[in-house]
């Protein structure tokens, strides 16, 4: 009995321990191992550090493009995040942005115009790309493939300086002469031809109801057509200096114009003959104004700086941005209105944040006559301006201007 019993054990004791052995090594394969759960942990910390990484990439404003020759022209795409440019070589960049480090891709380029490109447009849809040349030709071209689809070779006999879509059938030109010319696509041909100006026409502008056609000119004046009728109606008195570019504001009320010896010039939009009010903006040659709100515009300068400007009351409210030392060519504002952009003679496009120029009001008319630092607008933007809104909210006199202001209100 005794060996039996010690037999009987001994079995017992080997099924005990083969159970023992098979229930730790089930543990073993449920249980992960001190490495396994190592590996994990510097994975999860891997992807923590590169979640970490990417938002720190992330950008206020988009990088600078930077290009081989002077870009004359920049314009937004409608519908997407995409900023086509023009240089003085003839070639049409069309450039994907983002805020994202790196993230600016340069989609299509195109070189078929022989001499500078001097001004370009998107459709209201995105879907086409028009663009005019020194070498005094039209240029269609298809956004989404970069493709030519349609060419007017000879469309001026001279140099095409200005370009304005007016809708889906109809755009119109100027040239260096100051030939005027209205086109229509569904006739392939121009059905209104006027030469009222003496020198190159700057810039094109149109009125809501897609009647009135307003043009600057190199000779000091805005001429008015009414492209319905086909016929010219009239011709303001001459300024000082070239008026370079056009806007129109104050819910349609009042056209703004800009000119090469700084002057913002303001008429009544029943009162085009002469002006209503002009100030002084310091920054020598205001070359490109462009509204963003209807009272606020921004102007780009000759010493590279790009001014917030506020239209009755006249106000310089501080810079956006700036190309150090450089002209600037032409300023654009994005779709959604948080961009601007801006091309200058340093080769570069430069983008800035304008999103909070949307909420400033000024309704302080009381004259007064300063001379200051220039407020920063923005992080980009060269000045100290990290109180000047506040300043404004409570209307103190923080909020100093640069230069001479006029804040005189006419009828």
């Amino acid at each position: 009995w005794e060996s039996h019993w010690s037999h009987a054990e001994k079995i017992s004791k080997r099924r005990l321990g083969l159970e023992t052995g098979l229930s730790e090594g089930q543990n073993m394969q449920e249980s992960p191992s001190v490495c396994e759960v190592g590996q994990e942990a510097a994975l999860a910390n891997e992807d923590h550090s590169e979640e970490e990484v990417k938002e720190a990439r992330v950008r206020e404003t988009p990088e600078d493009i930077t290009f081989d020759a002077i870009v004359n022209t920049i314009a937004f795409h409608p519908t997407q995040d995409v900023i086509a440019a023009g240089d003085v070589d003839g070639d049409v960049y069309v450039i994907s942005y983002s805020c994202e480090e790196s993230g600016n891709q340069e989609l299509w380029s195109s070189g078929h115009h022989l001499k500078s490109c001097r001004q370009l447009a998107f459709t209201s849809t995105g879907q086409e790309l028009f663009t005019v040349s020194k070498d005094k030709s039209i240029h269609i071209l298809n956004v989404e493939r970069g493709k030519l689809v349609t060419k007017i070779p000879k469309a001026h006999s001279a140099a095409i300086n200005s370009l304005k879509l007016i809708d889906e059938n109809l755009f119109a030109t100027g040239d260096d002469d100051g030939l005027l010319k209205v086109w229509d696509l569904r006739k392939e041909t121009s059905f209104m031809e006027m030469k009222n100006h003496d020198d190159y026409i700057s810039d094109i502008e149109i009125d809501r109801n897609k009647k009135i056609l307003l043009t600057t000119s190199g000779d000091g004046t805005m001429c008015v057509f009414n492209i319905k009728r086909r016929r010219f109606d009239l011709q303001s008195e001459f300024q000082d200096g070239d008026l370079t570019s056009l806007a129109i504001m104050k819910r349609g009320s009042k056209v703004v114009c800009s000119s090469t010896e700084g002057m913002i010039y303001l008429f009544n939009w029943d009162g085009f003959g002469a002006t209503s009010d002009r100030f002084l903006v310091p920054g020598e040659s205001i070359d490109c104004v462009v509204p963003i709100t209807d009272n606020i515009l921004c102007a780009a300068s000759m010493d590279g700086v790009i001014r917030a400007v506020n239209i009755l009351p006249n106000r310089v409210i501080g810079s956006v941005g700036q190309h150090i030392g450089e002209p600037v060519e032409q300023i654009a504002k994005s779709r959604e209105g948080r961009f601007l952009a801006s091309c200058a003679h340093d080769q570069k496009v430069k983008f800035w944040d304008i999103s909070d120029l949307h909420g400033v009001v000024i309704d302080d008319y009381r004259s007064r006559k300063k001379r200051g630092k220039l407020k920063s607008l923005s992080r980009k933007a060269f000045g100290c301006g990290s109180d000047f809104f506040a300043d404004l909210e409570e209307g103190g006199e923080g909020a100093e201007e640069e230069g001479e202001e006029n804040d005189s209100e006419s009828d």
